[in-house]
């Protein structure tokens, strides 16, 4: 299927539907930096960065432009990551997020696929991959964004262990939930102590 809805279109629904649910909110567009290497994998990639406001204290990045390259008959993803404080390097997180779901070899990822970071998500913590998510922190109405053509649906990227990753492989997706809320996590803390 060939959408007829253009990357600017999508960019202004998604800029339209984070200032929505973010009303009272500064926003605006966060600085990135995929590299050569990576820019023409999503060339039309923008980060919104959202700072802190009535929704709670916190920075939310948002991507705009992974929803066209992985889109079925319009529909497609984007994803969001929370932190308690700004820093460009959560920009950078989430657009290497992008490159790995939209890359040359992509990996499209979706609701309990996980992806490791490489290196702690900041420096001292344990958290060393990403887990896609819903995105519960924000609610339900967050998660989709209508389009002309389709919608997106916006993706919670939450920094796990790797021992939480082996967990959740070997018992699913759903046993880790469950053992995040009897410990009682708080998902924005950089330096939490893994549950597994």
């Amino acid at each position: 299927m060939i959408l007829a809805m253009t990357t600017s279109e999508a960019h202004q629904a998604l800029d339209r539907h984070v200032r929505e649910f973010f009303a009272g909110h500064p926003v605006g567009t966060a600085a990135h930096d995929l590299g050569d290497g990576r820019r023409g994998t999503v060339p039309d990639l923008r980060v919104i960065e959202v700072g802190p406001g009535p929704r709670g204290d916190h920075w939310t990045y948002v991507t705009a432009g992974c929803w066209s390259r992985g889109a079925r008959d319009g529909h497609g993803v984007e994803f969001v990551l929370t932190a308690p404080v700004p820093d460009p390097r959560f920009a950078d997180l989430i657009a290497m997020t992008a490159h790995y779901h939209c890359g040359p070899r992509p990996h499209p990822l979706d609701v309990g696929h996980s992806l490791p970071v490489g290196e702690p998500w900041v420096p001292g913590s344990a958290c060393d991959h990403i887990l896609v998510s819903l995105p519960y922190l924000h609610g339900p109405d967050l998660e989709v964004c209508h389009l002309p053509d389709g919608h997106a649906r916006l993706l919670w990227l939450l920094p796990v262990t790797s021992s939480e990753i082996a967990f959740r492989r070997e018992h699913g997706t759903e046993a880790l939930e469950r053992r995040f809320d009897e410990a009682g996590i708080r998902p924005l803390d950089l330096h939490r102590a893994p549950v597994v």
